[in-house]
């Protein structure tokens, strides 16, 4: 059985969203990228590495954001997702452990490790968190810090294209950001005919008032799960 070409709206900041729109295309679908959010680094940003024993990483943008401002390589790293761990190894980073999952599961997964770290383990990423990796890692007896690199801003999409983009089967929403921004977007212009799939539970929580066709999220917030739910509909 052929599976329906459909329209897909892909909201995530670049870099992310040409990866994302790849892998949509390679599944046989039309990928839009009109991202709803944008990456600005933050300004005279002092990184200080004393104590820290690892760096813990929860999307590819804190790893690129890190790798720009500092060339120290000799921590061990720690991610959640696969992309977040492929962004770490490119950056040059040899010893990176990765964990399926959301942060919970990274949480988990480093606390397995307190054995090894005679440190810190410090959380480099955005001002806007999806989950508190330093809290859950503290409540499990790990030193942890958060270090922010960067912020992500909406961006406002003209009337037309706004317009354009609701014609979408399905849009794409990796953070809870997203969701916000498509929340007040959709304020003004339903799409009820437009299916939401986000990373996760938390990711649609903003939309949660929002009239759509349909709103789901796979079991594990990794972009394949995610990707599945395209063709769910049949």
């Amino acid at each position: 059985m052929s599976v329906r070409r459909k329209k897909i709206w892909i909201t995530r900041a670049q870099p992310g969203a040409d990866a994302t729109a790849e892998r949509v295309r390679g599944l046989g679908h039309e990928a839009w990228v009109t991202p709803l959010l944008e990456v600005h680094d933050l300004e005279d940003v002092a990184i200080d590495l004393a104590g820290v024993a690892a760096l813990a990483f929860t999307s590819a943008n804190g790893v690129r954001a890190f790798a720009a401002r500092s060339g120290d390589r000799t921590r061990k790293v720690f991610t959640v997702g696969g992309a977040t761990a492929q962004a770490a190894r490119q950056a040059g980073f040899p010893s990176v452990l990765s964990s399926d999952g959301d942060v919970e599961a990274l949480a988990q997964g480093i606390a397995a490790r307190r054995g090894e770290l005679k440190g810190a383990v410090l959380h480099a990423g955005a001002a806007e968190l999806a989950g508190d990796l330093v809290g859950a890692l503290t409540a499990r007896g790990v030193e942890a810090r958060r270090l922010i690199l960067y912020e992500t801003r909406p961006i406002a999409i003209p009337e037309t294209q706004l317009a354009a983009l609701l014609r979408a089967d399905v849009v794409l929403l990796h953070s809870p950001r997203g969701a916000q921004a498509l929340a007040k977007a959709l304020r003004g212009h339903p799409a009820p005919a437009m299916r939401a799939l986000g990373l996760s539970k938390e990711v649609l929580k903003p939309l949660a008032r929002t009239r759509l066709a349909a709103k789901a999220a796979p079991a594990y917030p990794l972009e394949a799960a995610l990707l599945q739910l395209i063709d769910k509909d049949g």
